[in-house]
């Protein structure tokens, strides 16, 4: 399918001078490694039609006059009544969706077939400042956690602040209880280093320490997709890791770029590559993680 991009020399990012058409051909260049996590999950989609530097807005109504190889769902709203989604599919769509400026694409983290069944679960880790030490060790601590629960484990940048680490779930359980065990566990977390670490929304209450933000695992909620490109200066990319790369101390959330990501792929490869595409139920991880707490 052919997607022509209009006006395509439209700049969207003044710095470094990225246009509509640089933006539809890195979606283009990332789509193998970025559809394993877009198909079948409704989009929110972050929209720049005059650039970053303009007034954007997110998005989650199927935009009108969606061509036929957009595929869209309806879902329900936590309010009540229902709004048509958008899915990701496919490379042509990715490129539709640059031609709509649409910079950013945040998934949900259940498939549209069973949306109170997630499939993932998301560790949100939001710095206090700008010192990304304290990430990178909240994020090495997530991980020593879940090991000791026996559950899978991944990290990537979110191109913006912080670390997400995601984990692949089965997919049976349903959101509320996906959520109140993610709620336990940064839980767990917090009580093991209190002095890093908080679970309060409140910026006012956290007192320079780091918040671990598990609520994103709520209904309706959604997350930065891998891959995507972030409405910053530079064009930072939302970019997997392997958990060795926390070990680098040029490490931030914003270390790699649109221009950077081609490169990047061809030369490690996808970290993520191994995604596991069904991760376990939580009866087991609930008991172990019951244990620790």
């Amino acid at each position: 399918m052919t997607v022509t991009i209009s006006h395509p020399e439209k700049v969207l990012f003044p710095d470094p001078g990225v246009t509509k058409r640089e933006l539809a051909d890195y979606y283009a260049a990332v789509a193998r490694a970025m559809l394993p996590h877009l198909r079948g999950r409704p989009l929110a989609l972050e929209r720049f039609p005059d650039g970053v530097e303009g007034d954007g807005f997110m998005q989650k109504q199927l935009p009108a006059h969606a061509p036929g190889f957009v595929h869209h769902v309806a879902v329900g709203r936590v309010g009540g009544g229902e709004v048509d989604m958008l899915v990701c599919d496919n490379a042509a769509t990715l490129r539709y969706l640059a031609n709509q400026a649409a910079i950013t694409l945040h998934h949900w983290l259940s498939r549209a077939s069973a949306p109170r069944r997630p499939d993932r679960m998301v560790i949100d880790l939001d710095p206090a400042g700008d010192d990304f030490g304290p990430v990178r060790a909240a994020a090495a601590a997530v991980r020593g956690l879940l090991e000791e629960i026996d559950m899978p484990g991944y990290v990537m940048t979110t191109g913006s602040r912080g670390l997400h680490v995601t984990v692949p779930l089965a997919g049976r359980d349903d959101v509320d209880d996906v959520r109140a065990f993610a709620q336990d566990l940064a839980a767990v977390l917090v009580a093991r280093d209190p002095d890093a670490l908080t679970t309060s929304a409140r910026k006012a209450d956290r007192g320079g320490r780091l918040y671990v933000d598990v609520m994103r695992n709520s209904y309706a909620q959604h997350s930065v997709a891998p891959y995507s490109v972030r409405p910053l200066p530079g064009a930072p990319v939302a970019t997997p890791l392997d958990w060795d790369e926390l070990d680098d101390p040029k490490l931030d959330a914003r270390r790699f770029t649109l221009r950077d990501i081609a490169d990047r792929l061809g030369t490690t490869g996808d970290p993520w590559d191994s995604f596991r595409r069904r991760g376990p139920a939580l009866s087991a991880a609930r008991r172990r993680l019951d244990r620790l707490g």
